[in-house]
């Protein structure tokens, strides 16, 4: 199974989620799930955010080796699920040829209490960031659930 995260610019929401979802996937038993990540606005190799790959070392994770890369259309088609950040990447998502299998990563994990879409902490306190990551956290934990109830 093939799943695509997808933000703006691919260096601070979509490396985030592409970690966090992978290592839910893992915690819920998903052995055979290949989680990427990409950006409808990417400019290619761009590293992670420093505020991003900080809160990802402050809990455990390391976005070193992150380099962002842009949504294609050919990166869409061999996606098998896709995960946007906001209605606007879930948009130009459908239009790269997304349609039926891209959801907002939000909507899809169904949390309630907890807006649906991401906002983007880029150029913002470290705090944002921090916020930012809680959300996906929790999203993340719920769709890994998801993925792995409906694959039984």
């Amino acid at each position: 199974m093939r799943i695509l995260m997808v933000c703006t610019g691919n260096t601070c929401r979509s490396p985030l989620a592409e970690a966090l979802l992978r290592r839910e996937l893992e915690r819920a038993g998903v052995a055979d799930a290949v989680v990427s990540s990409a950006g409808t606005g990417a400019w290619e190799g761009e590293r992670a955010s420093e505020g991003s790959y900080l809160v990802a070392l402050e809990n455990g994770l390391d976005l070193g080796s992150h380099r962002a890369r842009p949504a294609t259309r050919d990166l869409v088609a061999g996606q098998d699920l896709i995960f946007a950040m906001t209605s606007g990447h879930l948009h130009k998502l459908e239009r790269l040829g997304g349609e039926g299998k891209s959801h907002l990563f939000g909507t899809f994990a169904g949390v309630p209490g907890i807006e649906a879409e991401v906002g983007d902490p880029v150029g913002g306190p470290i705090e944002g960031y921090r916020a930012v990551y809680d959300q996906l956290e929790r999203m993340a934990a719920a769709v890994a659930r998801r993925i792995a109830k409906e694959r039984k």
